[in-house]
């Protein structure tokens, strides 16, 4: 793994807090709600790491097919509210549904597995890449506030040849995933079709979801996937592939992206 900059370093002394605990200091993740709003209606509320709540913002109502493209997005004026306001309209209403996440669990908070839509365009061929790069991708998956505190997931966004474009942190791996796609869009980037998607951690059915609406063909981490993420990935012919470690790697759907 790559030495963190000195501005990733100060970028990640803000997810963290240095605490007295048993007569030492500990750095300890920073875990603060977040309610989003909606041309002044409160829409989603979740448990994140503060900082690039804007991409946070965007990420998720991108992800949940509620927005197609950037949208003029900030802090509340109550900066101690820990709110922020998006502009509408919204490209659908979302009607009853309400959205409550915490930082541990995305999909569950939203009710019923029936209720949640995945709307995403079928996926292109996309890269290929050598299987022992994919391995390798979380080892350059950069985590300066992970070192530190041990204590957030983090999401990396990478090239087909192995080169980390964007990174987050936070206490909520989908969250990390969230701001990295909203980085994503804001920056033109989306779809991500000859894109990589690293995480690290396991692999849950929404982030399967947030990789396949956001286009890009392959998703990785380090950790197990779920029978529903497998079930998602090979429904929509996304590349998924877990327990990245130690120079090894399993491939669960969409084989033919690996060399």
């Amino acid at each position: 793994m790559a030495e963190p900059s000195g501005q990733q370093l100060a970028a990640a002394s803000r997810l963290y807090r240095e605490l007295e605990v048993e007569g030492r200091r500990d750095a300890v993740a920073v875990e603060e709600p977040l309610e989003v709003r909606v041309d002044g209606e409160p829409l989603s509320v979740t448990m994140r790491t503060p900082g690039n709540d804007e991409e946070l913002a965007l990420g998720f109502l991108f992800g949940e097919g509620l927005i197609s493209g950037p949208r003029r997005a900030g802090l509340s004026r109550d900066l101690a509210a820990n709110a922020i306001e998006v502009e509408g309209p919204l490209l659908r209403d979302p009607g009853r549904r309400r959205f409550y996440t915490t930082s541990s669990c995305g999909v569950c908070g939203k009710g019923a597995l029936e209720e949640v839509a995945v709307v995403s365009e079928p996926l292109p061929p996309g890269p290929r890449i050598e299987r022992a790069l994919l391995a390798d991708l979380p080892q350059r998956l950069r985590q300066p506030a992970f070192e530190r505190t041990g204590g957030v997931h983090a999401t990396g966004l990478f090239d087909p040849a192995g080169r980390l474009l964007l990174a987050r942190e936070d206490v909520g791996r989908h969250n990390a995933m969230d701001k990295v796609i909203g980085r994503a869009l804001l920056d033109g980037l989306l779809p991500l079709h000859e894109h990589v998607l690293c995480v690290s951690g396991r692999l849950s059915f929404e982030l399967v979801q947030k990789a396949a609406v956001a286009g890009c063909p392959i998703l990785v981490g380090v950790g197990a996937p779920s029978t529903l993420a497998i079930e998602l990935a090979a429904d929509r012919g996304l590349t998924l592939a877990g327990f990245a470690r130690r120079g090894r790697v399993n491939v669960y759907s969409g084989t033919e992206r690996i060399r």
